[in-house]
């Protein structure tokens, strides 16, 4: 086991901390991204992900939490796109485009601004590409509750969201209010984004939102079965990551640890293509 855990592993608080924030993170992800896929809404995520990066960069510029700023501008953005038609699907990209545009520019000037203002260093990294590792506790139980709020808005309109996704026109014709659950469904978008975007970075933050989800729906058939496989593969994923991240800091050279996002992301990417190779081998003629 010493091979694999380096010393001080099960006694470290920040990893207790990293895998219960994770593993809760990983299966909200998962679950959320499956009706993000079959909604064909990934750019939307997308977009939610670098939108994400101006809430974090505008909150450390004024002291806060990262998680408020990523939580409040990703609400906001996932309101005002829904405002403009990111349910139809003529206006969907242009909608999610403008707000796009318009964050990514807030985004550098704030990060701009708080590299002026302020001695923290470091900052700009946490924020793109996260850390789990430097979670605080008292941050933990409203990452944990925000969590499950998304998860429950999901699983509370699983039936809803999947017959708008199949047809909208007869959702609409049986009296299903269409317009009211997609904007609940991306109010648990933003918070899902938003979530990721604190272990991972908002600039990451969509691998643990599209890649087990797109992976699942990939090797299995139905939405439980491709939501419960998301959820492993995301949490898989995210304590791999971690386990990978902390031996880091042994291998050469010594006290440089590589970032949880970058082992979190390969391990992701890696599982998507896995699946692909395999499928074409099962589908191709003998």
């Amino acid at each position: 086991m010493h091979y694999i855990f380096e010393p001080g592993f099960f006694a470290s608080t920040p990893v207790h901390t990293a895998l219960l924030v994770g593993t809760v993170i990983a299966i909200t992800s998962a679950v959320v991204g499956v009706f993000t896929v079959t909604r064909g809404q990934s750019f939307a995520g997308h977009s939610l992900a670098d939108i994400a990066t101006t809430g974090g960069s505008g909150a450390f510029l004024i002291g806060l939490n990262q998680f408020w700023g990523y939580l409040a501008f990703g609400v906001g953005a996932a309101a005002f796109m829904e405002l403009i038609g990111v349910q139809r699907r003529r206006g969907r990209d242009v909608a999610t485009g403008v707000v796009l545009g318009g964050a990514i520019g807030l985004a550098a000037l704030f990060l701009y601004l708080g590299t002026q203002h302020t001695s923290t260093t470091g900052a700009s990294f946490t924020i793109l590409f996260g850390s789990m590792f430097v979670l605080t506790s008292s941050t933990v139980p409203f990452l944990i509750v925000s969590a499950l709020l998304a998860l429950a808005l999901v699983v509370c309109l699983a039936r809803i969201l999947l017959l708008s996704s199949l047809s909208p026109d007869i959702a609409a014709a049986r009296g299903v209010p269409v317009r009211l659950a997609g904007a609940a469904y991306l109010m648990a978008l933003a918070i899902s984004v938003a979530l990721s975007a604190v272990v991972i970075g908002a600039v990451l933050s969509t691998a643990l939102l599209i890649g087990p989800a797109a992976t699942a729906l990939r090797t299995t058939r139905g939405p439980v079965r491709a939501m419960t496989t998301a959820a492993a593969i995301g949490v898989a994923a995210t304590w791999a990551g971690i386990v990978l991240a902390y031996d880091s800091y042994y291998w050469p050279p010594a006290g440089r640890g590589w970032p949880v996002s970058f082992f979190v992301v390969a391990l992701v990417a890696g599982g998507y293509l896995l699946a692909g190779t395999k499928r074409e081998r099962s589908c191709s003629p003998a």
